[in-house]
């Protein structure tokens, strides 16, 4: 009698644990999938509002709407914190490289470059952050890995096809250069970050690094581009807000959960469908031409960061 109450118990508590690990997992996949139409989005509504606002108050406000957004975040949940002196550093350089050199360079290239073109060219950072791992961090280039960057290497090759693209065209060549630019940007702070040893979550430091970008941003914009003459509209206002509270604050602590509740592979792949969903969206809502070689080349590109992001035992497993 007491062995079968005490199994009925171990059942009913494995049956919860279940119920409970499930809900998480669910809980985890819709923010996910948050994050990455946030994200996706939050180009077309970006290449939108560089239509009417200057490249760098465009991020600068954009800049200023997330770093209030993820105050409260931080407020709500009482994770706000003071840096830590070891972490001013990574603070520093996330902020520059990341919010300032990043977002201010994908926003000029969108001035010159469509979306669907500049959302691939941004995502090709994980191409150069595998061989700065192994030439800065010591990490190893497994074939898979070499792999990856070759087919991904290929896959520019096919959108810059020498014989198509027009190297008359000025701002076209400037625009697909900074978007490389900010992509090679992005994996230096990647790498950074990846060596940084932390002792405060990320999460708690995100808001910092968008203080201070706004910073520099606000500084930026006063001196290259002066004083704003901006026309408020409803539409420019709510894209504003877009960028700044759903695709910035909403999407970094989204993604921060999702980080802490689904296995890093799952994560590094499924980030995949940004791009996918930018293409699809500019189409869309823009109007821009979805050709043979751009999906032959993002396809190869896309194809190369998962092969060369998977780890071979991940790989197995999704085998």
């Amino acid at each position: 009698m007491d062995k079968s109450i005490n199994i009925d118990r171990i059942c009913g508590a494995f049956r919860s644990v279940m119920i409970r690990a499930l809900y998480h997992h669910r809980v985890a996949l819709i923010l996910f999938a948050i994050v990455v139409v946030g994200w996706g989005i939050t180009w077309v509504v970006t290449k939108t509002i560089v239509g009417h606002v200057p490249p760098f108050w465009t991020t600068a406000i954009r800049s200023v709407i997330a770093s209030v957004g993820l105050l409260g975040l931080l407020l709500v949940r009482g994770q706000f914190i003071i840096p830590k002196r070891g972490d001013v550093a990574v603070v520093v350089v996330a902020g520059l490289f990341h919010m300032v050199a990043f977002s201010t360079l994908i926003t000029i290239g969108l001035k010159y470059v469509p979306v669907g073109r500049s959302i691939v060219l941004g995502y090709t950072t994980p191409l150069w952050v595998a061989p700065g791992a192994w030439l800065f961090l010591h990490e190893g280039m497994p074939r898979m890995r070499l792999a990856g960057i070759a087919l991904g290497l290929v896959g520019l090759l096919v959108m810059f096809n020498p014989l198509t693209f027009d190297w008359g065209d000025r701002p076209a060549l400037i625009g697909n250069g900074l978007l490389l630019l900010s992509a090679l940007a992005w994996s230096v702070s990647i790498l950074y970050v990846r060596a940084h040893t932390w002792i405060s979550s990320p999460f708690q430091l995100i808001f910092w690094q968008a203080l201070l970008a706004s910073c520099i941003l606000l500084l930026l914009a006063l001196t290259f581009e002066g004083r704003p003459h901006i026309e408020w509209t409803s539409g420019l206002i709510a894209g504003f807000a877009y960028t700044g509270l759903v695709g910035t604050a909403l999407a970094y602590w989204a993604m921060n959960e999702v980080n802490r509740r689904l296995p890093a592979t799952t994560t590094s792949l499924g980030i995949l469908a940004t791009p996918v969903v930018g293409i699809v969206s500019s189409a869309f809502f823009l109007g821009e031409t979805i050709d043979r070689p751009m999906i032959i080349a993002t396809t190869l590109i896309l194809g190369g960061i998962a092969i060369g992001t998977i780890r071979r035992r991940a790989a197995a497993a999704l085998a």
